[in-house]
């Protein structure tokens, strides 16, 4: 049986307030550690326009204690798994990269439109349809949001704005009301307390992190996290719901990174020599001055 803190009993428990590390993190919050694909990928997903030069990209890494060789590596594998595109020293993400930034911006930002108590309802018409099929429908609906039902069945508040992929016309849609209580209805689709108590745990997390490869951890999994928000009106949420912090919280680390990025890539603050020690105080010094 597991201990409070989470151990089988086979290795002596960490104090408990033991400062955490980002592969502490990274374990329980079901993350892959730090690798030179995930640094670049993160960074140019959360960079405007999604394309950066060489010599960030390294730098970036740098700060993370991956090697300038490791890097250079990463970005011709990623080239040659198209997923970037590499023109006069840039590299960017290629059109398939793009779609997830953009699911990715409107986690953040999502485009609300008042809530007159409607609901989108999509019901599968399509026969005979193919496993690719069936996999591109329910991925174009947890992209929009919406939530099955039951087999073939899927609806959510018609309170988005964003265009429906291709897949979706699988489906005839339609606009009705529940007969019901609609809070009952969104309790039932989603588990919203179940949402919300991980929410508030990234939240902290991402708050105590105090180095620049711990934050990055957390950030993937808060990141993560907000693509599954199911972004109902206020009116269907519980009381105290996290959705907004944690995107403050996110949003902060975004501003935080592409800070980082600058002051690491300015001519007078790079330093000579790099490594994790220097990367750790480079970010101590940017975080003083953001916070």
């Amino acid at each position: 049986m597991n201990g409070a803190d989470g151990s089988d009993g086979t290795r002596g428990a960490a104090p408990a307030n033991a400062p955490r590390s980002a592969a502490d993190d990274a374990e329980d919050l079901g993350v892959r550690p730090l690798t030179a694909r995930s640094v670049v990928l993160s960074t140019l997903l959360g960079n405007h326009p999604p394309q950066l030069p060489v010599r960030a990209l390294v730098r970036i890494g740098e700060l993370f204690g991956i090697a300038e060789g490791t890097v250079r590596v990463a970005l011709s594998r990623m080239v040659a798994a198209g997923d970037l595109t590499h023109a006069d020293g840039d590299y960017a993400l290629t059109s398939r990269l793009l779609a997830r930034q953009r699911r990715q911006d409107d986690s953040h930002t999502p485009r609300t439109l008042p809530w007159s108590g409607a609901w989108e309802i999509a019901l599968v018409t399509g026969e005979r349809r193919t496993a690719a099929e069936r996999t591109a429908l329910r991925r174009a609906m947890d992209g929009l949001r919406l939530a099955e039902l039951r087999e073939g069945s899927w609806l959510r508040p018609a309170n988005l704005d964003r265009p429906r992929p291709p897949a979706a016309d699988q489906c005839t849609w339609l606009t009705g009301t529940p007969d019901g209580d609609p809070v009952a209805l969104a309790g039932k689709l989603w588990d919203l307390d179940g949402w919300a108590a991980r929410a508030r745990d990234l939240g902290a997390r991402l708050a105590a992190a105090d180095d620049p490869a711990h934050r990055f951890t957390v950030a993937a999994a808060a990141q993560r996290h907000l693509m599954t928000d199911p972004l109902l009106p206020t009116a269907l949420l519980p009381a105290d719901w996290p959705g907004s912090e944690l995107r403050k919280g996110y949003d902060a680390f975004v501003d935080e990174l592409r800070e980082l990025l600058r002051h690491y890539l300015s001519p007078v603050a790079a330093p000579t020599t790099s490594g994790p020690g220097t990367a750790v105080s480079g970010a101590a010094a940017v975080r003083r001055r953001t916070s």
